[in-house]
């Protein structure tokens, strides 16, 4: 355990290029390795913006936002997250203009081609949650087969949010519910807030402990509603593109630095810690 962790505030975040490698290993000394959260969700945002700014189609933003997706898992796993949530596409991104939407459906078939092998190598195990049935077929195919290939990794969980929208989500669960209810496989006496999380798309998987948003935006976006009840939240202005390592782990600092009470006052939480010492 390190003893010297540190409160870095996401109002510093910036850039960083040259400077990165020697920030993340200046972060990871810092770092309290028995204060990893455990899952962490991302929402991805800022790779239009990121391409504009540079005078290119939006769909260069998208291309290094591949990149970003391979750091962060390569990050995550290093560092001990489990569970690696991302929101890759949500429902409402339908609506875009066509062709980006196409665009952006071949490149998630190119990557997930592409990183099947290396996902097998780092011990990352694919998981999708979302609305399947409206992707197309190509992408389906490719979801699958790296979802059966890397079905026996061990190091991380990546959860790609497709076609994703936790009001969706929840409206699903809803019906779900309803149906085993008049079949009678279901007592209306036995739901309750275990009961709905059962039926969302995240069942088996826990809660996010951490939500990073990219992109300088401060809002959820409908994404995980219901699992983000007692999440931290982080905002930073870095483009997903530019989001790498040094980032992930100034999220992570941040949320060391929090107390999470969950609903108990701060004398509660620290006896809690002085008995859990005391066991040890």
């Amino acid at each position: 355990m390190f003893e010297n962790n540190i409160c870095i505030s996401n109002s510093a975040d910036v850039n960083l290029t040259s400077k990165g490698l020697i920030e993340s290993m200046s972060l990871l000394k810092k770092i309290d390795n028995k204060k990893i959260p455990s899952h962490i969700a991302i929402i991805m945002d800022g790779n239009g913006r990121w391409a504009k700014d540079r005078g290119l189609d939006r769909a260069h933003g998208h291309q290094e936002g591949v990149v970003a997706v391979r750091k962060v898992v390569e990050a995550a796993i290093q560092v001990g997250v489990k569970f690696l949530t991302m929101y890759a596409f949500s429902t409402e991104n339908w609506k875009r203009p066509n062709d980006e939407v196409d665009a952006l459906m071949e490149l998630m078939v190119y990557a997930i081609v592409k990183e099947t092998p290396d996902l097998i190598k780092q011990g990352v195990r694919l998981l999708t949650i979302g609305d399947y049935d409206r992707l197309p077929t190509n992408t389906k195919i490719a979801l699958d087969e790296c979802i059966e290939q890397t079905k026996n990794g061990t190091a991380i969980s990546l959860i790609l949010a497709l076609s994703y929208s936790s009001k969706w989500e929840i409206s699903q669960a809803v019906k779900n519910i309803t149906h085993d209810i008049q079949t009678k496989k279901l007592a209306i006496d036995d739901v309750n807030e275990n009961t709905l999380s059962d039926y969302l798309a995240t069942k088996g998987i826990p809660d996010p402990d951490l939500l990073i948003r990219t992109g300088g935006e401060k809002r959820i976006s409908n994404f995980l509603l219901w699992q983000l009840a007692y999440s931290e939240l982080y905002f930073t202005e870095t483009y997903w593109p530019d989001f790498r390592q040094e980032h992930l782990l100034k999220a992570i600092s941040d949320f060391q630095c929090r107390e999470r009470r969950f609903g108990k006052t701060s004398e509660q939480i620290e006896k809690e810690q002085r008995n859990n010492l005391n066991n040890l």
